[in-house]
């Protein structure tokens, strides 16, 4: 306090105490007058009410802030793979950790030191086997997560923060570096008030009290909200990068047709290479599979809508997968790809169709209970989608054919109420949806029940349609891994193209440049 007094001039001192002479001594005849007129209580009474009306407004505040807060915050991509998933986990788990207290603002390094720690976690996940994990970082991505993360920090904070556009770093290691003071400053000023009026005094303390664990709590939520979205959005392209969806583009994957699809599009019938004009990008491959004669290629026919292909009906039977390119409401552009008997295709045939399939449509008849082979060929699918950790599997939904041989064979009065029991048609439609539903270990919800018979034909266009709308995002997402899993490796192998020629001129042109400095 001593060295504090011999850095104040006397001058300004007694200046200062001059120019706040009149309102101090407008706060004492005010004090008096109050007395005097018996109203002190009044003024307490009303301190009191405003101070909780104010309170209570800044609890609002303060909670609204929290509603946007928590609205603005990162979340995991629903198109990730399930091992990502395991990462975002363990990063959810540190953000939730990080206190303020731990990582001060004035201590910019910290914030780094923040950010590698972010990494090893995601890069501990992805490769435990490895000692130093973060190593396996190549040196492009690495500085394309922090240029990102910082990015997306720098608009989040721009839009949540209020006045953060005006603030600058210099400010805030001033208001820093001047704290000490400041509390010195206050603590004369608030000693003072003691004796003038110590009721007043009490009153204002207390309310100051509560007005700073308010605006501490507020201050400290901020700064703890900063920090856990720091860690997440370090952790969001750290997964990226870890688990292969980070490119060095910013084009989206799925703008350009990849080489597989764009082989499937010529070979299909129509194809937009005869039409003329571009694609509009990666279209959805959507694959029929299913046993012989169960009615794969009448559903490709009533779900096209408007045919486009040569002849008004499809082959009969089919040999090997057969694109088709598929445009309806709803669907951009999409292939779809009729396939012989399930028990005809290879397994490897069979596997690498599903692979590249972004949905996957199972027609199976209802008039046919043998259907082990069918869940022995689905069982199969589903082991390997599940071992591959890096992919998620493509929704699959079930078309019930041939409901109309159900019993009673003669009925044929659709449409059909499956919850009616008054009706022996919807009962047995019911039992056989069920059924499969239970023999090949499908959701429910997931087996719809159709007819293709010539006459008869009912719910492609409405229920299994609507169905496969309601699949979309979820298709879609499988989409863009996969486009991003081609585009990695066609990313890679043009950089080595661009690479092994960059290297190649400079060693045919190292001679000249030796030359020259001799």
């Amino acid at each position: 306090m001593q060295s504090l007094m011999r850095r104040i001039d006397g001058l300004w001192l007694g200046a200062l105490l001059l120019w706040l002479l009149p309102f101090a001594a407008l706060l004492i005849l005010g004090l008096v007058w109050l007395r005097q007129e018996g109203l002190v209580l009044v003024w307490l009474g009303s301190i009191l009410l405003f101070s909780a009306v104010g309170f209570g407004l800044q609890v609002w505040l303060k909670n609204r802030q929290q509603i946007k807060l928590d609205a603005a915050r990162t979340e995991a991509d629903p198109s990730w793979s399930p091992a990502a998933d395991g990462a975002w986990a363990i990063i959810e788990d540190f953000a939730n950790s990080v206190e303020p207290d731990d990582w001060p603002l004035e201590e910019g390094v910290r914030l780094g030191e923040l950010a590698r720690l972010s990494l090893e976690k995601v890069a501990r996940h992805f490769h435990p086997e490895v000692e130093q994990p973060l190593l396996e970082l190549r040196v492009p991505h690495a500085l394309m997560v922090i240029e990102r993360a910082s990015r997306d920090l720098r608009e989040t904070i721009t839009e949540q923060i209020p006045f953060s556009h005006r603030l600058t770093v210099g400010s805030l290691a001033r208001a820093y570096r001047w704290k000490p003071f400041a509390e010195r400053v206050l603590g004369l000023y608030r000693a003072g008030r003691w004796v003038v009026s110590p009721p007043n005094a009490l009153l204002n303390e207390a309310w100051a009290h509560l007005r700073k664990r308010g605006f501490a709590m507020a201050q400290r939520d901020v700064y703890r909200w900063l920090l856990q979205e720091y860690v997440r959005k370090v952790g969001v392209y750290a997964i990226d990068l870890y688990s292969g969806r980070l490119l060095l583009s910013e084009d989206s994957p799925v703008k350009r047709l990849t080489q597989t699809s764009r082989a499937d599009l010529e070979a299909a019938t129509l194809a937009a290479t005869e039409e003329g004009g571009e694609l509009p990008g990666e279209p959805l491959r959507i694959l029929v599979l299913g046993r012989s004669n169960a009615g794969k290629s009448s559903l490709i026919n009533l779900l096209f809508g408007q045919l486009r292909t040569a002849t008004d009906v499809l082959p009969d039977t089919t040999r090997a997968l057969t694109p088709y390119r598929l445009e309806r409401d709803g669907l951009e552009i999409g292939l779809i790809f009729d396939t012989p008997g399930a028990e005809r295709l290879s397994h490897k045939a069979l596997n690498e169709a599903a692979t590249a399939a972004d949905m996957i449509i199972w027609v199976s008849a209802a008039h046919r209970p043998d259907r082990q082979t069918e869940r022995q060929t689905l069982d199969a699918l589903r082991t390997i989608q599940a071992a591959r950790v890096d992919r998620r599997p493509p929704p699959m939904l079930i078309a019930v054919t041939h409901i109309d041989r159900l019993r009673p064979l003669r009925e044929w009065l659709p449409p059909y109420d499956l919850t009616d029991s008054s009706s022996l048609k919807a009962m047995s439609i019911q039992a056989a949806v069920t059924a499969l539903a239970a023999d090949l270990d499908v959701p429910i919800a997931n087996v719809i029940p159709v007819c293709l018979a010539e006459g008869r034909v009912y719910n492609v266009a409405d229920s299994l349609w609507t169905a496969i709308l309601n699949q979309m995002d979820h298709a879609q997402r499988t989409r863009l891994l996969r486009c991003r899993d081609e585009s990695r490796r066609e990313e890679n192998w043009n950089l080595l193209r661009r690479q092994l020629a960059n290297a190649g001129r400079f060693l045919l042109a190292l001679p000249k440049r030796v030359s020259a400095k001799h």
